[in-house]
């Protein structure tokens, strides 16, 4: 009975993950207007379900540490009621975020809930683990994907201007409504409408920027589509990568599943999760951390793509969410057109993520305990 208990559990991480992360890959997609809600989700599903399912060859390092191994006592590592105490605590973190439309990391979520379950099971906890194998990467990993977007994006972008691909954008001109008066107004107010002649810039609600020009004898702006495509599959690819593992390690603890069996289950349900609940969380990455064009999509998540790909590689488990919103930070930073209110209150959703997830964990561990007597 653990057991299934132990997989409703991961499997309401998994769909909270797809919930919370899935869109992150494809954001700039839509922000930038290159794709509509649904084209951008469709691709994010598919790219993340293949990264999910190439996990189980790839990512076999990150299965390792997430079974909890060298951060808790040994004995709990195969203890199903801590695994399942972990699942829970995770899951409802997420779940609590994706709910108020807030990007966090399902990995900081998890380890909150792996230290916060084994305290609640009077284990040690070993910090030399959770600082250099867990937290480091963690923490480094958005301002590394920062710090890379504000040193390369003005490279790429004067090298766009030198191989003569111009950026076009819109001008709206017509006449805007400024007031209108209720009918049945007295006589001095019977006015229906202001109108004001006006000239602004357009907004990506009516018309988006484009690219003119030529490279190797293709239109820039097709090439950019493409290539902006490519990274967004690139950092979908690498998302299901990096996190089925840590997910698909809870279910190692039932006998009946094989790392590719657990993985290839994990990445079915994120992707039912991205494609059920994935809305609110798209409308912040994509709309309210910064303005995007075609250009500084594909940047964003191209930087995100290598340095995913290259921490799963490793061994380190960073986070997809740090990660992605690192890029985007930096970008907003690189133009001056971030929106730092909205960035400023990702961060304190960050740095509430690891204590919620270990507070809720520990709950989770003396519930199931109480309920099995």
């Amino acid at each position: 009975m653990t057991l299934v208990f132990i997989a409703f559990a991961v499997a309401a991480l998994a769909y909270a993950n797809g919930a919370n992360d899935n869109f992150k890959g494809v954001a700039t997609l839509f922000g930038s207007g290159t794709t509509k809600y649904r084209g951008a989700l469709a691709w994010a599903t598919v790219t993340t379900l293949l990264g999910s399912l190439a996990a189980v060859f790839l990512a076999g390092q990150l299965i390792k540490a997430f079974k909890g191994k060298g951060l808790v006592d040994e004995v709990l590592v195969a203890d199903p009621t801590y695994v399942a105490a972990v699942a829970i605590g995770a899951a409802v973190t997420v779940l609590l975020a994706t709910r108020v439309g807030m990007p966090v990391s399902t990995t900081h979520a998890m380890i909150g809930a792996l230290i916060g379950s084994g305290l609640a099971a009077n284990s040690s906890i070993d910090t030399a683990v959770l600082g250099d194998k867990l937290l480091k990467p963690l923490l480094i990993s958005p301002f590394i994907a920062m710090g890379a977007t504000l040193l390369i994006y003005p490279v790429l972008r004067s090298f766009r201007k030198r191989l003569g691909v111009a950026e076009e954008s819109c001008i709206c001109v017509g006449n805007q409504v400024l007031e209108t008066v209720p009918a049945g107004c007295t006589p001095l107010a019977i006015v229906e409408k202001i109108d004001h002649w006006s000239v602004s810039t357009g907004s990506t609600a009516t018309c988006t920027s484009r690219y003119t020009g030529q490279v190797l004898g293709a239109e820039a702006a097709v090439v950019l589509d493409k290539m902006h495509f490519l990274s967004a599959g690139v950092v979908s690819f690498a998302r299901g990568l990096n996190d089925t593992p840590k997910i698909a390690a809870m279910l190692l603890v039932a006998p009946a599943f094989s790392g590719f069996a657990a993985c290839a289950a994990v990445g079915c349900v994120i992707a039912v999760g991205g494609l059920v609940s994935a809305r609110r969380v798209a409308e912040t990455m994509s709309q309210r951390i910064t303005k995007l064009n075609h250009g500084q999509g594909f940047t964003a998540n191209a930087l995100s793509g290598l340095i995913i790909i290259g921490a799963s590689k490793l061994g380190m488990p960073v986070s997809t969410t740090h990660v992605s919103c690192g890029a985007l930070f930096g970008i907003g930073a690189a133009t001056g057109a971030a929106r730092w209110k909205t960035i400023g209150t990702i961060f304190v959703a960050w740095i509430t993520t690891l204590p919620l997830g270990g507070l809720l964990g520990y709950g989770s561990f003396l519930a199931i305990q109480s309920v099995q007597g």
